[in-house]
């Protein structure tokens, strides 16, 4: 295969990482700003958009940064190839017109969120779909907090995008994740309401604190998402009418409030992105025009997280 990279930092790192375990004789391009950019390991580096006409790549992966989504879609929409397009879709909404002609032109799209791809959220995706009609949920509480200037060591954390409005930072759509996931399992809410701080000793310009309600016809759904907790925390807490139920995303298990294991899984982390980035070529293989989250289905998602 031939995968086109637009945007080359840490999280396409990853991708590449995941590309050559699956499949190492795949080559892989990236479009660069300047000529004076440092090179990536077997990886050929081109500068107009235009010479993706030459390559012809099996599909592009936009990696840059959130703030430039929506510019870089837009110029690849003519070419009619497959996107694997980083979380979240865009930085903001307004955007209607482009997901209207991505699905009028049927191109096949995928917005990352690797969390769909983790072993318990899989397991109990799977557990809901074949028992929704026979349990009853109370209530639904989602946590994710963790340490933002230990995120990315030997950087400050403040001039990293996650700190930088502008740059579509924010733990509202940086941990996207959290309410991604609830929409995937129990579906699109039928209202959401949202609040939003930054006061926390971070000292950021960008959201550090966010709390969601999510309404259902028959339970609330609460995610609270933080950049300011030292001892990370990532669970989520399904109240039924008889037992309660933990996810927990650290240990990739789901435990009973009676104190049985439910579920438990002994993936490690990188294989999230390996299992997403096989399901995505896989999709590309068969010639497929639809994904389990197009850019149309995190467009809902990116709104719930905008409190729209």
């Amino acid at each position: 295969m031939k995968i086109v990279f637009i945007g080359i930092g840490s999280i396409a790192k990853k991708h590449i990482k995941a590309i050559r375990k699956i499949e190492p004789q795949t080559v892989i391009f990236a479009l660069r700003s300047s000529k004076d950019a440092l090179p990536y390991e077997a990886v050929k580096d081109f500068y107009e958009y235009d010479d993706i006409k030459e390559i012809v790549p099996d599909f592009i992966i936009i990696s840059n940064p959130t703030s430039k989504h929506f510019e870089t879609i837009q110029k690849l929409l003519p070419y009619r190839i497959p996107l694997f397009i980083e979380k979240p879709v865009f930085a903001e909404l307004g955007h209607d017109e482009v997901i209207k002609e991505i699905e009028d032109k049927q191109i096949l799209t995928y917005v990352a969120c690797d969390m769909r791809f983790m072993d318990c959220l899989k397991w109990l995706h799977q557990y809901m779909a074949e028992h929704k009609e026979e349990v009853r949920i109370n209530e639904i509480n989602v946590y994710c907090g963790s340490y933002l200037p230990e995120w990315r060591p030997g950087k400050d954390f403040r001039k990293c995008y996650s700190s930088i409005p502008e740059l579509g930072g924010g733990v509202h759509i940086d941990l996207i994740h959290d309410v991604d996931y609830v929409y995937w399992i129990f579906g699109k809410p039928k209202e959401n309401h949202a609040v939003f701080r930054n006061v926390s000793s971070l000292e950021i310009r960008a959201y550090d604190y966010a709390n969601f309600n999510l309404i259902y016809p028959s339970f609330c759904a609460n995610v609270v998402l933080n950049y300011y907790r030292r001892d990370s925390k990532r669970f989520m807490e399904i109240l039924f009418d008889n037992c309660t139920w933990t996810v927990d995303m650290m240990k990739n298990e789901i435990t009973s409030s009676t104190g049985e294991v439910i579920y438990r899984s002994e993936q490690t982390g990188g294989d999230e992105y390996e299992a997403q980035m096989c399901y995505f070529m896989q999709l590309v293989k068969k010639g497929a025009t639809a994904s389990m989250n197009s850019a149309a289905e995190a467009y809902d998602v990116l709104s719930i997280c905008l409190d729209k």
